[in-house]
């Protein structure tokens, strides 16, 4: 007779963040992506819409990434915002304040997808560990809320 057994027996551990440099290929890839489709489809001239969408793929890739990885994304982000969604395309300026908002923007946007993921990931550890949240049978739990 063949006896079924749970391949996974004890905690689950947390998902490790991916390594930086991945993250990091990631930004440098997406952000390519992105102001490329923006300035074909809606022209080079809307930086709000690519620093927008440039703040959404920092949050995406920071739901998988280290802490450590968050200024790397955004300075490469804010590379591709600044060099190609903007006129001059091409070129890399400084405009002081305007810089200055759109990095911590996306600093800010890359810190926030990584402490929802660890804030996720905590909580999901939590409920697993918490005494009183082991698996019922139907019938113990039939038994028990009548």
């Amino acid at each position: 007779m063949i006896e079924w057994m749970p391949l996974a027996t004890g905690a689950r551990p947390v998902p490790q963040p991916v390594a930086t440099p991945l993250v990091w290929a990631g930004a440098f890839a997406g952000a390519l992506g992105l102001v490329a489709l923006i300035n074909t489809v809606v022209g080079p001239d809307r930086p709000e819409l690519a620093l927008t969408a440039l703040s959404l793929l920092a949050a995406v890739l920071g739901l998988c990434a280290r802490f450590t990885a968050a200024p790397g994304t955004a300075v490469l982000c804010w590379f591709f915002l600044n060099g190609f969604a903007i006129p001059p395309a091409g070129t890399l300026t400084w405009a002081g304040h305007r810089d200055t908002a759109w990095l911590a923007c996306l600093l800010t946007a890359a810190l926030v997808g990584t402490s929802l993921a660890r804030l996720a990931h905590a909580r999901a550890a939590y409920r697993r560990l918490a005494p009183g949240n082991g698996r019922h049978d139907d019938a113990d739990h039939a038994a028990e809320h009548p």
